[in-house]
């Protein structure tokens, strides 16, 4: 498959909150929005990050076709990315060659990233774009309903 990142366009909107919805994928990345069905939330969260001059997000595409998201943004001090593929289009390298555009296009370094400890193929995709475990926490994940194991990796 042929990925290609580009501008999140007003018409991305409804396949991203599909695909932030999808109940599968919502409990493997655990850290999620505290109700994935709240349209105005989502959309109101959307403006924030599209708006916002710290904020790197963009669509990722497949064979020209709407497949996920990528950003970059600024945390606590850290740069961190994150990453969200539709299931159906899991296990393809999708996320790994969307994460190794975004990292490409990113000066800054060290980058951060985030994975619940058992999400297996979250992290494969980290480690292939060449992040490391730098440590560990427990935090309360809303898509979990429960206290996960996150690891923290960073990109030299």
């Amino acid at each position: 498959m042929h990925v290609t990142l580009r501008a999140v366009a007003d018409d991305d909107a409804d396949a991203i909150f599909a695909m932030m919805r999808d109940p599968e994928a919502v409990r493997m990345a655990a850290f999620t929005a505290a109700d994935p069905d709240d349209r105005a939330a989502f959309d109101a969260h959307l403006g924030r990050l599209r708006s916002s001059p710290t904020i790197s997000m963009r669509t990722v595409e497949a064979d020209g076709a709407f497949a996920g998201t990528v950003a970059a943004f600024t945390l606590d001090g850290d740069r961190e990315v994150t990453y969200w593929i539709r299931r159906d289009l899991w296990n393809r390298g999708i996320a790994t060659a969307a994460l190794r555009l975004l990292v490409a296009a990113e000066p800054v370094r060290p980058l951060h990233a985030r994975v619940a400890a058992d999400n297996i193929g979250s992290r494969r995709v980290l480690d292939r774009a060449g992040f490391v475990q730098v440590g560990r926490e427990v935090s309360y994940a809303a898509g979990a309903g429960a206290p996960v194991e996150e690891l923290v990796l960073r990109l030299e």
